[in-house]
């Protein structure tokens, strides 16, 4: 039997072709929808949240995973995303967390103390630090799948549920280890309560924090380096008092200062987390201190490096760029520990060729100034960061973009004959300059991210430079090839020269130019490079493993600020 398929009227097939076209227009249309509403919820969601964390006495941070077993401070079930408190360590779910700020008190920044002079422990339950030691019975806290045991969100003190009763001194906090460097919410208090803000007053009161008492504050970028600051300002504000740590992004160096004002003379240090930008940016605040008569407060200054270059960092000791390879409370131990050196700081002043009516453009300088093929690639990776600085947020990154803007430089040599339109002045002589394509004038040993400029390699050999003796090192090179070769130790740059004041003249067109990393285009113009001031660092002095060799031991020798000094002759020509 044969069947013979009849077919579909016309009117049938019109109607399936309109429902598949609606079935596919609701199948786009419908998440599209669900998506914009999500989008427009989450929205509202964190402009609702970051209302409420604004008024918060908490520091509330959102997260979506916590990176460890967490349990929720008020109805104690296991939570895998919420907010918890960077200060005092409380953690919540969504739904627990206008209770948790309702009821679970944060650290006080300002409080009296007890009766007997001292601070009384604050407790917070639950979710202690991993690995963390009973103050009683010296067992293991906090191993047990449920909230509890205490931890001190002053002295870090970790305790059994079933030990706290039988502390040895009793609700006695003493501040644990870092006593010596935490602001106590007491002194804040009695301080407030002075009628005469006077220095000899604020020693009287420092006594009570017992001997050896240097309060630290710490200034961290968040837009530095590897965007570590903002973990960072969290660590800090854990183990010291949040009052002693200043987001510069939120506050300006100038204003988080004040505090020094506040403390004993001359015992506050200033932790700087962020690059040598940063640095340079906390220490022309020190300075506006001094203008203000304030010379008594000022601060010792020790860097965490989280920029890009990180020279300054690396001559002092620290590093050349931190990346959470050891624990804040190290740092903090290395920071007791520190020396103190002081740094000659310059001043630079651009005056631009025909403005004579036009101030002279005045800058201050930490490490370097150049002029050539590192301020053109220093100038080319800063105008594309300003584009889109969210690709600009690792370090690897932004050293692969330095290297394809040099690699470019070297087929372009935009800047050579350099040596035909501008002149050099070391003291007030005149320097003969070979055929070169760039100027650095260094005030620090290392240079373009870990390289030291000036001793050299090889068989010239110089002496290392000081921080502290007034004097400038002058140096060519031949190109941005030149550099890649003196970075790798493969050649040695054209010593120009040492002095106490440096002057060059721009005679024509425009060169790139660089304070410090900080670089523009500078049309024909005179520049004046003197002593400004000294400013007082502190310098860390590391050990050296077995495994290092004799070289690296030798460099770490030679970078330190108080080695044999330089050579303190004229400044005579090099070519």
């Amino acid at each position: 039997m044969v069947t013979l398929l009849e077919p579909c009227p016309t009117g049938s097939s019109g109607g399936i072709k309109w429902t598949l076209l609606f079935w596919t227009t609701l199948a786009v249309v419908v998440p599209v929808i669900i998506t914009l509403w999500c989008s427009v919820q989450r929205s509202k969601r964190k402009i609702h949240m970051k209302d409420f964390f604004r008024k918060s006495k908490h520091g509330w941070h959102c997260t979506d995973l916590f990176n460890k077993p967490t349990y929720c401070c008020v109805c104690q079930q296991h939570i895998l995303q919420g907010a918890f408190c960077d200060c005092c360590g409380v953690c919540a779910d969504e739904t627990c967390l206008r209770r948790a700020d309702r009821s679970l008190v944060c650290k006080e920044i300002m409080a009296p103390s007890q009766t007997d002079g001292t601070l009384e422990h604050h407790w917070v339950r639950g979710n202690v630090p991993l690995c963390s030691v009973c103050a009683v019975c010296k067992e293991q806290c906090g191993n047990q799948p449920k909230l509890c045991d205490f931890r001190c969100v002053w002295c870090q003190t970790t305790v059994h549920d079933d030990c706290k009763p039988s502390l040895s001194d009793g609700e006695r906090c003493e501040l644990g280890e870092f006593r010596s460097l935490i602001i106590p919410p007491h002194y804040l208090h009695l301080v407030n309560k002075l009628r005469r803000r006077h220095p000899d007053e604020y020693s009287k009161l420092a006594s009570a924090c017992g001997s050896g008492w240097t309060p630290v504050l710490v200034l961290a970028n968040t837009r530095s380096g590897n965007n570590m600051g903002e973990a960072l300002l969290g660590e800090f504000r854990t183990i010291l008092n949040p009052v002693q740590v200043f987001d510069l992004s939120e506050l300006p160096p100038s204003k988080a200062l004040q505090l020094c004002t506040l403390l004993p003379p001359g015992s506050v240090r200033v932790l700087v987390c962020g690059g040598d930008g940063t640095v340079g940016w906390v220490l022309d605040a020190i300075d506006t201190m001094k203008l203000k008569g304030q010379d008594q407060f000022i601060p010792r200054v020790m860097i965490l490096p989280l920029g890009t270059g990180n020279d300054l960092s690396n001559s002092l000791g620290w590093g050349s760029g931190y990346a959470g390879e050891i624990p804040v409370e190290q740092v903090l131990r290395n920071l007791l520990e520190a020396e103190v050196v002081k740094m000659d700081r310059w001043k630079v002043q651009v005056a631009s060729k025909g403005l004579y009516f036009r101030k002279p453009k005045v800058l201050s300088m930490n490490n370097y100034f150049s002029v050539g093929p590192d301020a053109l690639m220093a100038l080319n990776f800063h105008t594309h960061r300003e584009k889109t600085p969210s690709f600009f947020s690792s370090r690897i990154i932004n050293k692969a973009v330095y290297f394809m803007y040099g690699t470019k430089d070297c087929l372009v040599q935009e800047c050579k004959d350099l040596d035909k339109r501008i002149e050099l002045e070391l003291d007030g002589e005149r320097v003969a300059l070979p055929s070169l394509e760039g100027i650095i004038v260094c005030n620090i040993g290392y240079w373009g991210g870990g390289c030291r400029l000036w001793e050299g390699m090889g068989d010239e050999p110089y002496p290392p430079t000081r921080l502290d003796d007034g004097l400038l090192e002058v140096v060519g090179v031949f190109g941005s090839f030149h550099c890649a070769q003196i970075q790798v130790k493969m050649a040695n740059p054209v010593r120009l020269g040492q002095a106490h004041t440096v002057r060059l003249v721009l005679k024509t067109s425009r060169m790139p130019m660089q304070v410090d990393g900080e670089p523009w285009a500078q049309g024909p113009c005179t520049i004046t490079i003197t002593h400004k001031t000294e400013a007082f660092m502190l310098y860390h002095s590391a050990e050296q493993t077995d495994d290092d060799d004799e070289s690296s031991i030798s460099e770490a020798e030679s970078s330190a600020p108080h080695d044999s000094p330089k050579p303190a002759g004229p400044a005579s020509a090099r070519a």
